[in-house]
């Protein structure tokens, strides 16, 4: 009886430590199909265009540097394809007008208006037109203000 006992003991001890290997299933993606990508629209991507150079220009004016010409690629906003879910309204297109005039008249050098002041008016415009419509980005907006 001792020896089956102690025969039990050595095989329970070998049994703890075998490895056991898992098998991992992997299946094949057969087309892209199978994934929903996020695509950004046309004025999802010109927006982040924009955002980018409006950063650039927030970085000169704290260091007093001098600023280019008004980039005329701002005008796509007049143009660019929307999300599928959006349409252009006349709230849209009103907000886009004064984003533009508000961008421009950061170039004016002519204005006597604080340089930083211009730049944030443009800025502001673009939040209060987020608050209309897709107020995901604002919070990253308001990043761009020079306090």
């Amino acid at each position: 009886m001792k020896n089956i006992s102690f025969i039990f003991a050595i095989l329970f001890l070998i049994s703890c430590n075998t490895i056991k290997e898992e098998k991992v299933e992997t299946s094949e993606v057969n087309s892209v199909e199978d994934f929903d990508l996020y695509t950004p629209s046309e004025m999802s991507l010109h927006m982040n265009d924009m955002f980018e150079f409006n950063e650039e220009i927030k970085k000169k004016i704290i260091a007093g540097e001098p600023l280019d010409d008004f980039p005329e690629n701002f005008l796509k906003i007049h143009s660019a394809k929307l999300s599928d879910a959006k349409n252009r309204n006349e709230t849209f297109e009103a907000y886009s007008k004064t984003f533009i005039e508000s961008e421009k008249e950061i170039f004016n050098s002519a204005s006597t208006i604080p340089l930083k002041d211009r730049y944030n008016n443009a800025i502001n415009t673009c939040v209060m037109c987020h608050k209309t419509e897709c107020v995901g980005p604002i919070p990253r907006i308001k990043k761009l203000l020079i306090n």
